[in-house]
């Protein structure tokens, strides 16, 4: 998961440069089809079955997630990395707010506290742009992108029963016709537009990197505890804010350190909570298909 978290990190670097050299568009575009290609021929050599138009949950979590995508990607190219990775990575605290009715008074009180908090320190990180030093419309861009990724990460918990490579080659082919269209119809002169040798490089970097930190993500999704690895997930932010000292030369302010703590702290309590909540479900489940296969 450190590596993914790095590949990762890397691609926002990577599309943080080329968006000064080419459109955030078809940055976008060139992530998400390499992801397209890449699930499909994975799915057909695993003899997995692709998925279309059934069940409808498979289109709310591609369609969220395709919003996710554009939004974090205009971000990337409009934020410093760190900034960017580390606002579009609080969608556990929206999960909480959604999903807050169903817990009890203590739970919730403890959750609200640490949505408090982050949004605390979004405001931190935020001081920038509302004093008119940076793009502050990057910054609403970019806590769309969580939502929309919270969205979709809620509609995945319905999708069990849907091979996961089937769901993001759904995704990532929604994802790549919806770019595709918005480029061709909406902004056709970033197509048209000429490139240097290291534009391309650049753009070829986003999309190797974005498809290896997939791979990598997934392999640790399934080795080990999902809670604990989303956690680790939030390394790409380190590793971002290093991307941001050592390219963009940025000086960091104890202010926007002080952010970045507020936000990813109660991030990372968070997901562990719902671990510890969700454990002793599992094992209810566990012991049950024990009973019936000894039963049988």
């Amino acid at each position: 998961m450190i590596t993914a978290a790095f590949c990762f990190a890397t691609m926002g670097a990577l599309a943080h440069t080329a968006g000064a050299r080419c459109d955030w568009l078809l940055v976008a575009f060139l992530r998400i089809a390499c992801t397209f290609v890449f699930s499909v021929e994975l799915a057909r050599a695993a003899g997995a079955r692709l998925v279309v138009w059934r069940p409808r949950t498979l289109w709310m979590r591609s369609v969220a997630g395709t919003i996710s995508l554009v939004c974090s990607f205009y971000a990337l190219t409009h934020l410093p990395i760190a900034d960017a990775l580390t606002l579009t990575n609080t969608y556990p605290l929206w999960i909480v707010l959604v999903s807050s009715r169903r817990r009890g008074g203590g739970e919730i009180g403890a959750d609200l506290a640490c949505v408090v908090c982050a949004v605390l320190g979004v405001v931190l990180i935020q001081a920038p742009y509302l004093s008119g030093t940076g793009d502050h419309r990057a910054v609403f861009v970019a806590l769309l992108a969580s939502f929309a990724t919270a969205v979709a990460m809620m509609g995945l918990h319905r999708l069990r029963e849907v091979d996961a490579r089937a769901v993001v080659a759904h995704f990532s082919g929604l994802a790549s016709l919806v770019l595709a269209g918005l480029l061709v119809f909406v902004k056709p002169s970033a197509i048209s537009a000429t490139f240097d040798r290291t534009a391309v490089f650049l753009l070829l970097g986003v999309g190797v990197c974005g498809t290896v930190g997939q791979v990598l993500l997934t392999k640790a999704f399934a080795s080990g505890p999902p809670a604990r690895v989303a956690v680790l997930s939030l390394t790409q932010v380190v590793f971002g804010l290093g991307y941001d000292l050592i390219l963009q030369t940025r000086q960091l302010t104890f202010t926007t350190l002080l952010g970045f703590v507020m936000v990813l702290a109660p991030t990372a309590w968070i997901t562990l909570q719902a671990a510890r909540r969700s454990e002793p479900d599992r094992l209810t489940r566990e012991d049950g298909l024990r009973e019936r296969s000894l039963a049988s």
